[in-house]
């Protein structure tokens, strides 16, 4: 009973430490998700000065969301700027993290290149997306230098072009991620047990077979994890083509994110709308992310 006793009390300080946490999560995130969740089944907007409802219309907002077909072209958008911006990521993380923790290659002033490709990250995505914009306006300084090199014979309108638009987005995202994600990778693989890598050595493995058969495999937590929250950030894309086009999602809205979609809705005060879309976009995120916990536990079965 005694050791009991002792364990329970043990407990009650954990429980205490905890209490902050919970406190925090509850009235920063449970409770304005069930409000978003509530508020998404009434009709709540603003025509001029009138104010209309809040009236409850059961499904109603979620049949007016999906009876256009923007919200899915919204929804590809978003997904295509996330890939063409994750996947240059990944792999320039791969290979700089490989690089930095390979004892063998000794490269010098390393504190200083993790500095430097860490420093994107720590400024902000707005004053990030204005240099851009700027550099890349009709008569900014890129054309200025591409058409005096002699590649463009006129000023190329970068954001007036689907593929460039969208890349630009996709480079500034990468620009900005690929430092945390190195170093996250980094501390993966100062993890792994240098004997692993000196028995494969010994065994006359070249260094692609210890990067595919011990790295990678032992890599694969903290893949998911990389790949889980550049996904939920990736859906919650807003500021970079926000800014860049301006809130217009041009051309032709192929730059406009769900975030930015719903960012329209707020701006007109239609919370009901509003509502709706971020349930939305809550389903869509719960959902890749357990795909991708599936493919992942469905790989490892396998191997």
């Amino acid at each position: 009973m005694k050791k009991q006793s002792k364990v329970v009390q043990y407990n009650k300080w954990g429980y205490i430490f905890l209490l902050p946490f919970m406190i925090v999560y509850i009235v920063f995130q449970l409770i304005p998700l069930i409000s978003t969740i509530y508020n998404s089944f009434f009709e709540n907007y603003r025509v001029g000065l009138q104010q209309i409802g809040p009236n409850f219309i059961g499904i109603q907002n979620y049949v007016q969301l999906f009876s256009t077909p923007d919200i899915w072209q919204y929804l590809a958008n978003t997904m295509i700027m996330w890939i063409m911006g994750f996947i240059p990521q990944i792999l320039v993380s791969l290979l700089l993290g490989a690089w930095f923790t390979n004892p063998s290659l000794r490269l010098k002033g390393q504190q200083f290149f993790k500095t430097v490709i860490y420093l994107p990250n720590l400024i902000m995505a707005s004053a990030f997306a204005m240099l851009f914009f700027t550099l890349f306006s009709n008569e900014g300084p890129i054309n200025s230098m591409l058409v005096g090199a002699g590649f463009f014979a006129e000023n190329y309108k970068w954001l007036s072009h689907t593929l460039s638009a969208r890349s630009l987005v996709a480079l500034m995202n990468f620009l900005m991620w690929f430092g945390n994600t190195t170093i996250l990778l980094m501390s993966g693989m100062l993890g792994i047990d240098p004997s692993l890598y000196e028995a494969a050595e010994v065994d006359g493995a070249s260094s692609t077979q210890i990067f595919y058969k011990i790295t990678l495999p032992l890599l694969r937590p903290i893949l998911i994890y990389v790949m889980i929250t550049s996904l939920i950030g990736g859906l919650q894309m807003f500021d970079v083509p926000q800014i860049l086009t301006n809130g217009t999602g041009d051309p032709a809205r192929t730059t406009m994110t769900l975030i930015m979609y719903l960012n329209k809705h707020l701006y007109s005060k239609n919370f009901g709308l509003g509502g709706a879309l971020s349930v939305f976009l809550f389903v869509v995120t719960a959902i890749l992310s357990i795909l991708v916990f599936r493919i992942n536990n469905a790989t490892e079965k396998k191997n």
